[in-house]
């Protein structure tokens, strides 16, 4: 599949979440791809994990939900709603949903990692993104549905749903702990060594992308970012806990695994 530009007419920040007109109430945009196997679900773990009968413990694809209290932080904003509409999809789907496998099946926690669906051939991931109860999200080589998963998410965050209502945005200098965030800034520099290509923006963040993930980005655009104001998602790395890491001006490191995961704002 061709890659999209990524700073070809880069869109304007009142407008950049356009996209086509799409009703999600009477088209679905991600379909089930046929006839798939389904699983009794024991429990929602969470807005993004659900737990089966035969004790899988099940990762949804392209979604990552706001985190429950843990480890002494508390719930994030709808967290429990992400849940507890996750749990209500699911119980309308009879307590079974079929199942599609990433290319990439398992994660580094042992969870299974796949697509959802309910009874009707509905994406559940569709759903939660499309009511705005979760963040998108593209980490190859599992991401065959990121382009409508990016649809749902404009279609929330323009109607100002669910998290949208106030995005979570934050500045390289408002970054404070490890974990996932949304995060806007203007790139200084792009350098590229054996440890990939580097994003450097204002302030103490720098978003890495891995050499063999490179494919998955346009390079030579990514030369030209210098300027331009750009937002990116992913899980936030902590360099100051790494030693041997000068983190004068770059503490905080983003890794980027999909262009799905930068857009430019201007």
């Amino acid at each position: 599949m061709a890659k999209p530009p990524l700073t070809k007419k880069a869109p304007l920040a009142g407008a950049f979440f356009f996209f086509w007109a799409l009703s999600f109430a009477l088209q679905a945009a991600c379909p089930a791809p046929g006839k798939l196997p389904t699983y009794k679900v024991r429990k929602v773990v969470d807005g993004d994990t659900v737990r089966l009968i035969d004790g899988r413990s099940i990762r949804m694809i392209g979604l990552n939900a706001p985190e429950l209290a843990r480890k002494g932080r508390s719930d994030e904003p709808y967290a429990k709603a992400a849940r507890q509409r996750l749990d209500e999809l699911v119980k309308s789907s009879g307590g079974r949903v079929g199942l599609r496998l990433g290319r990439e099946s398992k994660d580094k926690y042992g969870r299974t990692l796949a697509h959802l669906y309910d009874s009707r051939g509905r994406n559940l991931e569709e759903h939660l993104l499309a009511e705005g109860l979760a963040f998108r999200i593209a980490i190859g080589p599992n991401v065959a549905l990121s382009d409508c998963h990016a649809i749902a998410e404009r279609a929330a965050r323009r109607a100002g749903r669910g998290v949208w209502r106030r995005p979570p945005l934050q500045s390289p200098w408002q970054l404070r702990r490890s974990g996932f965030a949304l995060v806007q800034g203007r790139v200084t520099k792009v350098d590229r060594n054996r440890g990939g290509v580097w994003l450097q923006l204002e302030g103490p963040l720098v978003l890495r992308i891995e050499l063999k993930q490179l494919r998955q980005f346009d390079a030579a655009a990514l030369q030209r970012l210098v300027g331009r104001r750009v937002e990116a998602r992913g899980w936030v790395i902590d360099r100051a806990r790494r030693g041997g890491v000068n983190t004068r001006d770059s503490r905080w490191m983003l890794p980027l695994t999909h262009n799905g995961m930068l857009e430019v704002i201007r």
